[in-house]
């Protein structure tokens, strides 16, 4: 193999490792955020709200799905305005606040949106692939070293401040 395949598997290595970096903390938020804010839709406004967003057409669906994540991007490139400023850590919790947000909104909206979105013969057609190609990916990087060596050490963590935590109470 020579130098530019090397150099070539390196970089679409490193570039399925911070895609895999997204799709893990999507697939951890995607769920868990998505329950917050179904939790705060209970208050009246916004439960009217997504009874109104679940009675949406298809396009409008798709619509009120992609309109919020393009939203977000001009907030996304203000952080990277901040860190060409050399505003790093206020670019970083611009970013990250963002990155929050917009799974919060977007896992609730897909999860209002997704009887909607299924009735579009390509969404129909290409969110299964899409899916299956990214349980795939998840299943690869949960079965990697890194990622079973992570999760052994947030168990032992986790079951230790649980035993300080009953100790203190008890």
């Amino acid at each position: 193999m020579n130098l530019f395949q090397t150099l070539l598997r390196l970089i679409k290595n490193l570039l399925l490792g911070l895609l895999a970096l997204l799709l893990v903390f999507e697939e951890w938020g995607w769920d868990t955020l998505s329950a917050l804010v179904g939790w705060i839709a209970r208050l009246p406004l916004l439960a009217w709200l997504e009874r109104r967003i679940r009675a949406l057409p298809p396009w409008a669906a798709l619509l009120m799905f992609t309109v919020p994540a393009l939203a977000l991007l001009p907030v996304k490139l203000g952080a990277l305005w901040l860190f060409s400023q050399g505003h790093a850590a206020l670019g970083l919790v611009l970013l990250l606040g963002a990155k929050l947000l917009g799974t919060a909104v977007l896992a609730r909206l897909f999860h209002l949106t997704q009887p909607a979105l299924m009735q579009l013969a390509w969404f129909a057609r290409w969110y299964p692939r899409w899916k299956a190609w990214k349980d795939r990916l998840l299943a690869y990087v949960r079965n990697s070293a890194p990622w079973r060596t992570t999760r052994a050490f947030k168990t032992r963590v986790v079951t230790q401040v649980r035993a300080w935590w009953q100790a203190r109470r008890g």
